[in-house]
């Protein structure tokens, strides 16, 4: 039966926190006894995006989005906008959250440059109705590949849109896919890695906890475009919530034909399961991921042979961002062409970022490739919560430091890539002019050293050397040419070390040198003596400064 109204809740780790459950449950209480449960319907749904609005619920199709709710708010809001039809003003959610809250805002507008394609049902739909998933063209994708298209006509579709991974690296997704599908095998595999490890990364979580029907059509569609027939989604185990929804809607897809044999009519067999992960950063990589997967500790394999070739079980296998395989249903719908036409001609597309640190607002916002860091802090983040610009990182610990001339680049891979940087995973800190480079170049080598799987010599012994130099710096005793051997040791890293963990120190290092010098040369204490001053390199079995 369909509602007059309905009360959407967003349920994540972060809502759920601060007793968004608690605010849902009441709602059902409330209106139960005015009698209005019929009427109005209160279903979870998936982040708004601010993360820092408290527990936050959207009136539809009104457009009402109310902020900050506690328990005791709930009777107001139902007496005064269910039962007597007056928006409750105090509690509405101030104006100063768009554009990030537009797609559950009806009088808020989107700006033109901004297409949400991988959050546009995220705060809208029931995460858990296959029906309302549905309703908004879900699996109508996946219908028209495996009815319509062959798998290479759905290869080169996404080729053409030149969606690049959305993981980090930025490699072109069609030109991965098609380095599986062209090997012949009796089995292969398609992966989702939603392992999520950065500091300061949550987009992937909050996409499977708001729409976890698209990444499934997004794996369907792709093992259809590479011959596979089975896949697995690869979650961390914090990720609780993300789990079960995942997990629930794999169930469903199955009772309802979308996943197991013969999809849609068609002679395509494709499954999937949920793999949980244990914790380790290192699994982010994706052959450390497949050693876990396959039940051993997860550290990453000598390449090649690249996972294309020789992969999962020994098979090609495909792996995949949750962020990447959400974009894959809207270019098959809409065609290649359609989502060149946003973002920039090297990064089309949109980008999902989780912003935090000294802004206003903090949370998830989707906006086209392209956009600048000074427009994702004043017109998203809400400007600075205090003190000026400092700082931002890029892609959680691994990424680059950016000073303020980099406010106004274009956030695109070819654009930081020209300037010397890297685009990262997704996630950006923002920092003001109170935090001091030393402390926090310290706090990302002392992640590095405590994730560090301690397989190969050159990050086991590299990253902890690294640590003790930023210690020094931190606290004022650093050595004279310690900047300078800071320098040359991750460089060393960068050649040397087994996988991208090892290799990942070289970013944050470089470039805050390279923006804040004088400040890391604050922390040298010029009258130290070095106690041993050869640098041995790190290939070898012991090193020493």
């Amino acid at each position: 039966m369909t509602a007059r109204q309905y009360i959407l809740v967003p349920v994540d780790a972060g809502t759920v926190a601060v007793g968004a459950r608690e605010v849902k449950n009441r709602f059902v209480s409330e209106l139960g006894k005015r009698g209005l449960g019929a009427d109005v319907h209160v279903l979870e749904t998936g982040s708004f995006g601010p993360s820092n609005a408290g527990v936050v619920v959207a009136v539809q199709p009104d457009g009402v989005v109310y902020g900050n709710l506690g328990v005791d708010d709930v009777a107001v809001i139902v007496e005064e906008h269910m039962v007597k039809g007056r928006v409750c003003g105090r509690y509405l959610l101030p104006r100063e959250y768009p554009p990030a809250m537009s797609a559950v805002m009806a009088d808020r507008q989107t700006p033109s440059r901004v297409g949400r394609i991988v959050l546009d049902n995220c705060g809208l739909i029931d995460p858990a109705s296959l029906e309302e998933y549905i309703a908004r063209d879900g699996f109508l994708a996946l219908g028209q590949a495996v009815t319509d298209m062959t798998p290479a006509d759905v290869l080169a579709e996404v080729s053409a849109s030149g969606l690049r991974g959305r993981g980090g690296a930025g490699f072109p997704t069609g030109r991965k896919w098609g380095l599986t599908a062209q090997v012949d095998s009796d089995e292969k595999y398609v992966i989702c890695n939603a392992d999520e490890g950065e500091p300061g990364t949550f987009k992937d979580r909050l996409i499977m906890e708001g729409d976890p029907f698209k990444v499934i059509e997004g794996m369907a569609i792709c093992g259809y475009a590479i011959g596979a027939t089975r896949g697995f989604i690869y979650i961390r185990g914090e990720y609780a919530l993300s789990i079960e929804r995942m997990e629930r809607a794999i169930l469903t897809a199955r009772e309802n034909g979308l996943l197991g044999t013969g999809l849609l009519g068609s002679d395509f067999d494709f499954d999937l399961e949920v793999r949980i992960g244990a914790g380790a950063y290192v699994c982010g990589e994706e052959t450390a991921l497949i050693e876990s997967m396959e039940g051993k500790r997860g550290i990453p394999r000598l390449k090649p042979p690249y996972p294309a070739q020789c992969g999962f079980r020994g098979k090609p296998t495909n792996v995949n961002n949750v962020e990447t395989l959400a974009n894959i249903p809207a270019i098959i719908r809409n065609g290649g062409e359609w989502f060149k036409k946003i973002g920039t001609p090297g990064t089309p597309g949109t980008k999902v970022y989780s912003i935090l640190g000294h802004i206003n607002r903090p949370g998830l916002i989707e906006v086209s490739a392209g956009v600048t860091l000074r427009e994702i802090i004043t017109e998203y983040g809400g400007g600075m919560s205090s003190g000026s610009f400092k700082m931002a990182q890029l892609g959680g610990t691994a990424g680059d430091i950016l000073g303020e001339s980099m406010l106004d680049v274009p956030m695109d891979f070819d654009s930081m890539q020209a300037n010397g940087h890297v685009l990262g995973s997704g996630a950006i800190l923002i920092m003001n002019d109170q935090v001091g480079v030393c402390d926090f170049l310290d706090a990302c080598m002392r992640f590095f050293k405590h994730e560090s799987c301690g397989n190969c010599n050159p990050c086991r012994n590299g990253v902890t050397i690294l640590t003790d130099i930023t210690g020094r710096l931190k606290n004022g005793t650093g050595y004279p040419g310690d900047i300078e051997l800071m320098e040359e040791l991750v460089m060393d890293l960068k050649t040397a070390a087994f996988c991208p963990l090892g290799q990942s120190p070289a970013s944050p290092v470089m470039s805050a040198i390279r923006y804040f010098r004088p400040e890391l040369e604050a922390g040298i204490d010029k009258s130290a003596n070095r106690p041993r001053t050869k640098h041995i390199r790190l290939d070898l079995v012991d090193l020493a400064v």
